[in-house]
Formats: C-alpha cells, sequence, structure tokens
C-alpha cells in the first residue's frame, strides 16, 4: 500500500486536510460506523472530488441502499456469510461476488465429473449461466470456442440469483444425461 494512512474522524475538514484529501486520487471509509463512513465517503467525493471512494457497511440493508445511491459499499455482513457457507456447504456453486441487489451473482461451480473433456462452452448452451472465467493451475482464463474442461479447473459462472438453483441441478448431472 504506497497510500497514506491517517487516524481520526473520517469526515472532519481537518483531518481530511491532513491527510491530504485535496490530492487523493481514491478514499476509504472503514470505520466501525456505518453513517461516518457513509457521511465520510460522501463528504471525499461531493465536498472534494475524489471519484474513487467505498464506504465499509456492516448493515447489508443500508449497504444496497448507498450502492443504489452511488456509493459504493463493502457489505461485510454479506461478505462474510458468503465466504463462511463457501467454506462448511457442501456442492453446489459457492458465491464469489454479487451485485448491491443479490440478483446476479458470480459463483464457484463444482460440476460432475462427466464435463471433464467437454468444451467448456457447453456450459452456457445447456445452463442459464455464462462461464465469466476459469481457474487452471492457479491462473485466471477467459474460455473461448476451443478451451476445453480439464480435471482440476475451477468454473466461475455469472448467474441470476433466480437461475443458480437449476445451474446447479444441471451442472450435478453428466451432460449425457440432460436431454
Amino acid at each position: 500500500f504506497k497510500g497514506r494512512t491517517v487516524v481520526g474522524v473520517g469526515f472532519d475538514r481537518d483531518t481530511l486536510l491532513e491527510a491530504g484529501i485535496e490530492g487523493a486520487q481514491a478514499f476509504a471509509a472503514v470505520s466501525n460506523g456505518d453513517n461516518s463512513n457513509i457521511l465520510a465517503a460522501r463528504v471525499a467525493r461531493e465536498n472534494y472530488g475524489v471519484t474513487n471512494v467505498v464506504a465499509r457497511i456492516y448493515d447489508p440493508g443500508r449497504a444496497e441502499i448507498y450502492q443504489r445511491l452511488g456509493i459504493p459499499t463493502v457489505a461485510t455482513v454479506i461478505w462474510a456469510t458468503d465466504q463462511i457457507l463457501r467454506r462448511i456447504a457442501p456442492g453446489g456453486a459457492r458465491s464469489e461476488w454479487r451485485d448491491a441487489t443479490g440478483m446476479v451473482q458470480l459463483c464457484e461451480v463444482h460440476p460432475h465429473n462427466d464435463w471433464y473433456g467437454r468444451p467448456i462452452l457447453l456450459i452456457d448452451s445447456i445452463t442459464p449461466a455464462r462461464v465469466a472465467f476459469i481457474t487452471r493451475l492457479g491462473e485466471g482464463l477467459i474460455p473461448d470456442e476451443h478451451t476445453v474442461l480439464q480435471e482440476g479447473d475451477l468454473i466461475h459462472v455469472m448467474v441470476s440469483e433466480k437461475d443458480r438453483s437449476r445451474t446447479d441441478e444441471i451442472l450435478a448431472k453428466s451432460p449425457d444425461e440432460i436431454g
């Protein structure tokens, strides 16, 4: 991190000036108070013209509202819940990211073994999901029409919340079983 860190009240003018807000390229409000973080992010953006701002928000309902108002938020409760479920829930899709409304998700999916050796874009044609990328041998790869799924690949798909369970259901079967 090459930025400057200053401890103080995040929306206090003197604290912001001490931190160099007038020349800041980005601002992160990460105190333990949702209201303070939103206020600080708005002051940085609206009073000092900082375009890249983000506010950490604990209350998921507030985070959604602020996100819709154009204030980028990191909703720690939603993120933490998703991370915990990813580690304890067996099988199925595991959410890695979701939009502020929860309607669209980036999920890591674990298909039936018979999907290996098949074109990755077969997932796009058979499921309501779209392959965003795969992780192969620790490196991200955006698949094309020539990419074949290999054992050990982690598949990341974009899927709507309403289609998530259907996608899991399809990928849990062999592609040969799907009619």
